[in-house]
């Protein structure tokens, strides 16, 4: 019960899910010490459903509107939501970005938001105050034509193949066997004449960067097509994984295509540079470029949990100030003060 109690508060307001199971648990140990005393178990139910009505009262009498172009007070909401977490020293980089992401893909008349719109990129090798913003979308490897003169496009057309740029292969059980070198050189005009054709369709879709799916089956491209390709001055970015074409087609509002007859490419979508440090396209997208993937579960939590608070306080458009106090036990030990600050829900 406390499992699911936590995920819902994680889902519902991205932060506090252990203020809620220590909560919890306060209030079942009450529970035992009433039913020891002989309070009938309906009794104790209602009185909590009383108490929690009336805790709702109290909680939107003290919350306070927030408006939605405030973006101090958004920051200040992201900040206590990293105060507890492993990378609270970097809270003041960190919280910016996510509200600043929020605020980018959120629909400001219907105070919607999906979190589905915000991509996190995880790059080997810097620290967390390398962690950007950018406003479009960013790959983690370079461009695979870069090495042949393709590496920066203007007004880039963007299309998504979900097919393979390479030549067809046998199936398991089947082998081709070849006798002479007419035939082997038959069988290679035969590729090049396949594989030409296929760059050809792609460059009469108006396409002048392309984005190949990874796939398991065979190489999803091949030398012969990325040197067609760059002579036709087309940009490819190659292995993306399926779950990254699901997000590059929402955001850019573009359907993948299964055959190179069906590419569509998608209109000018700005400036795209195939650098070694991930190409990028701006769009409506966002991303967020992360540190060396240490730990990686500590890290990729605060992450979320930031974007959630964010984006519940951007729903809710409420914020409720709250003072916690923590002392120790020893009579030497000084208290300390936090203020901490939670999305109305």
């Amino acid at each position: 019960m406390l499992v699911e109690l936590s995920k819902a508060q994680d889902i519902e307001a991205g932060d506090g899910t252990t203020s809620v199971v220590v909560l919890a648990g306060a209030l079942l140990d009450a529970c035992t010490k009433l039913l020891g005393k002989g309070i009938h178990s309906t009794t104790i139910a209602d009185a909590f459903l009383r108490c929690a009505a009336k805790a709702e009262e109290i909680l939107r009498g003290m919350a306070i509107p927030v408006a939605l172009d405030d973006r101090d007070s958004l920051i200040r909401a992201a900040t206590t939501s990293l105060s507890s977490k492993v990378v609270s020293n970097n809270s003041q980089i960190l919280a910016p970005i996510a509200v600043d992401s929020v605020l980018r893909v959120s629909d400001m008349a219907k105070q919607q938001v999906d979190l589905r719109d915000i991509h996190i990129v995880k790059q080997l090798g810097g620290t967390i105050d390398d962690s950007e913003l950018v406003e479009g979308l960013v790959f983690t490897k370079p461009s695979d034509t870069s090495v042949l003169g393709v590496n920066r496009v203007v007004n880039a057309k963007i299309g998504i193949a979900q097919f393979h740029l390479s030549a067809p292969k046998t199936d398991i059980d089947n082998k081709v066997i070849i006798n002479d070198y007419t035939q082997m050189d038959r069988l290679l005009r035969e590729e090049r004449k396949y594989i030409l054709e296929m760059c050809k369709k792609i460059k009469k879709s108006g396409c002048n960067v392309l984005l190949v799916q990874k796939s398991i089956l065979r190489d999803a491209v091949n030398e012969l097509s990325l040197h067609f390709l760059s002579k036709l001055k087309i940009m490819v970015i190659s292995d993306i994984e399926r779950e990254d074409i699901e997000f590059i087609a929402r955001v850019s509002f573009l359907s993948p295509s299964h055959a190179d007859a069906g590419l569509s490419a998608g209109g000018a979508r700005g400036l795209l540079h195939g650098g070694q440090a991930g190409s990028r396209r701006p769009g409506r997208g966002g991303g967020a470029g992360g540190p060396q993937d240490h730990q990686d579960h500590r890290r990729r939590q605060p992450r979320q949990d930031r974007l959630r608070a964010a984006a519940r306080l951007q729903q809710a458009g409420e914020i409720v100030h709250t003072l916690s106090r923590r002392c120790s036990t020893s009579p030497s030990a000084r208290c300390t003060t936090r203020s901490a600050s939670f999305a109305a829900s």
